[in-house]
């Protein structure tokens, strides 16, 4: 049994959630999500109870397989991330360090210039905001896995090495240093 496909989903006030088929749909203040899901899970809404709480989803599995229980958890994550992305929008902070390498944000394209022969130019996709202030990389969206990917796609055009720490890192990430060689 999945723990977290087990719980009760609250919906905040403010957010309207909608089934029709496969296609579930989250809308909020933020902006609207739609994500299509399989009919081993079976998903459903229910109106707010009596002592006054808002509505809330229920996950249940319709057969008994180990395919249907791993998607179980799987969705009910989904749609936690969906409803916490209507409401306040996913960050990832990304940090430039390295002499001479810069970055700046022209329009729906980030430039870089990463120590390469020529500058390496990235666009931003759709739902996506990015910022760039000095050697900050600021990435915003609703959708966390597109946030998340994002990031990472960016992240891998310089990943940063060991011996002086040079190339692009997560905020808050640390990196493993190691001792350059030893002169005799």
């Amino acid at each position: 049994m999945s723990r977290i496909g087990k719980q009760e989903i609250l919906i905040p006030v403010g957010v309207k959630v909608t089934q029709s088929g496969s296609l579930f749909t989250v809308v909020g203040p933020k902006g609207t999500l739609t994500r299509n899901f399989k009919d081993d899970i079976t998903i459903t809404i229910t109106d707010p109870a009596k002592d006054g709480t808002g509505k809330t989803i229920n996950l249940n599995i319709k057969r008994n397989d180990k395919f249907s229980k791993s998607l179980w958890g799987t969705y009910a994550s989904h749609i936690k991330n969906m409803i916490k992305g209507v409401e306040t929008p996913y960050q990832k902070k990304l940090i430039l360090e390295g002499v001479g390498f810069k970055s700046e944000v022209k329009g729906k394209e980030i430039h870089f210039a990463l120590g390469f022969s020529h500058p390496v130019i990235v666009k931003i996709p759709e739902g996506i905001t990015a910022t760039a202030e000095k050697n900050n990389i600021t990435i915003t969206g609703i959708d966390k896995e597109l946030v998340g990917s994002f990031t990472a796609a960016v992240r891998a055009l310089k990943k940063p090495e060991p011996y002086k720490g040079k190339g692009m890192r997560y905020e808050g990430e640390v990196i493993r240093r190691k001792q350059g060689k030893k002169t005799v």
